[in-house]
């Protein structure tokens, strides 16, 4: 008998990733279809069946061909039940059953899970997190969210809430936030929140500057731009990176003491030149036994995160 194969869903507000894959995680199909939040997002999940099940008839599998399919999904997650409220971006206002409905359709076990939660369990799996029981991933995009493995185990909270890390307080005076209070993390350090300090330091800097020029000539810019510059020696940018990875540094030493706390999502794609600012901060702000135990890296899955780590979730 062929071994049986895992899949992996990584549904995104764009997007909806595909991947079926071995038992031990390694990659063997991958493909994507557009997401259509058109109509109360009705056809999100409609659209999933079809395609997952025109992939099973292209590659001549069927339902006992796989031990599971996991998928990870903004919003609230209910993964005992398998729904999910809540998920803005998709459209998604009301109650959804999708473990309900995709295993009436295709009859394969499904499980679910938050989208941060998810890729967090594919970074420990198969990514930076080493196979670890405790590991945290700090997704910088544009929020800030974090899905937290400790003991070999996804914390969710009583209420879904362990890893809004984007939400702990950095600036108790500071920018209001979407969640109704101010200074949270994700004001300062998300992909947005880099933008808003960006535009504020400039209205007080004098000096000269690429940045400074580009805003006041009025045209966007975007948390890359600000690193750009920053790599390139603009001194208001290398200013504005550094009180984002203090802000970072500070907000993640209020963060469990996993082995490896990965940093992951867009802004982290400017590498070590974010580590190892995050890193001296961190290192302020944490007391000895953190520090010397509690390893900080960036992620290393990428855009794979997520259906690696759904298909995690289909383990047995």
């Amino acid at each position: 008998m062929a071994d049986k194969k895992l899949m992996g869903v990584d549904l995104g507000g764009t997007t909806c990733k595909f991947a079926i894959l071995t038992e031990d995680g390694e990659i063997q199909q991958r493909w994507s279809i557009d997401t259509n939040i058109l109509d109360e997002g009705s056809h999100i999940i409609p659209d999933i069946i079809a395609s997952i099940q025109d992939h099973l008839k292209l590659y001549n599998m069927t339902a006992d061909d796989f031990v599971g399919i996991g998928m990870g999904t903004p919003g609230t997650v209910d993964s005992i039940q398998g729904t999910v409220i809540g998920a803005y971006n998709l459209n998604w206002k009301t109650m959804q059953y999708p473990k309900r409905e995709i295993e009436a359709a295709t009859g394969i076990p499904f499980a679910i899970d938050n989208d941060v939660n998810v890729a967090a369990m594919g970074e420990q799996w198969k990514g930076a997190g080493d196979k670890s029981d405790n590991v945290t991933l700090v997704a910088l995009g544009t929020g800030i969210g974090a899905g937290i493995v400790s003991d070999g185990l996804l914390l969710h909270g009583v209420a879904g809430s362990a890893g809004e890390v984007g939400h702990v307080t950095v600036e108790p005076n500071g920018y209001m936030c979407t969640c109704g209070k101010r200074g949270c993390l994700e004001t300062v350090a998300s992909a947005t929140g880099i933008v808003h300090v960006a535009r504020d330091m400039a209205e007080e800097y004098a000096g000269d500057s690429k940045l400074k020029q580009i805003l006041d000539d009025g045209d966007d810019i975007s948390s890359k731009i600000v690193f750009d510059c920053a790599q390139a020696g603009d001194k208001l940018a290398l200013m504005i990176v550094d009180k984002v990875c203090y802000y970072l540094g500070l907000g993640l030493g209020n963060v469990l003491n996993p082995e490896y706390l990965l940093i992951g999502g867009g802004v982290s794609a400017a590498g070590d030149f974010l580590l190892t600012r995050v890193q001296k901060y961190f290192d302020q702000f944490t007391f000895p036994n953190v520090r010397n135990t509690t390893h900080l890296r960036l992620a290393t899955l990428g855009n794979t995160a997520g259906v690696v780590g759904a298909a995690s979730l289909a383990r047995a």
